[in-house]
């Protein structure tokens, strides 16, 4: 699980690229109305099994909170069900708006 984390650099990369991929916010309604990454869909950690349909089809998949701890137990329990493209962004949406898009605030 050594590719199980994805930099903010390389997620953007891959988003200005046009790369096909899920990206999943797992924080609490709370936070996402705080701050929000461009379409990004919530579905928050505690929800992730009730909902693996949300993920069929999607073979890369990049989830991420507030700082990463969170996405990256939700991507290792995605790449157990099977959803092997599951990665977590580092640094979690804090990471984000420091290096990336420093219009999102923090909290």
């Amino acid at each position: 699980m050594d590719d199980i984390q994805i930099a903010p650099q390389e997620l953007k990369q891959k988003l200005d690229a046009g790369e096909k991929l899920l990206l999943v916010d797992v924080r609490e309604p709370w936070e996402n109305q705080t701050c929000a990454i461009e379409d990004a869909k919530l579905v928050p950690l505690n929800s992730i099994p009730s909902n693996l349909a949300a993920f069929e089809g999607a073979d890369q998949i990049i989830v991420f909170c507030h700082h990463g701890g969170r996405s990256l137990n939700a991507a290792a329990f995605l790449r157990k069900q099977g959803k092997n493209g599951a990665r977590s962004l580092t640094g979690g949406i804090d990471r984000w708006s420091v290096e990336i898009d420093p219009k999102i605030p923090r909290y």
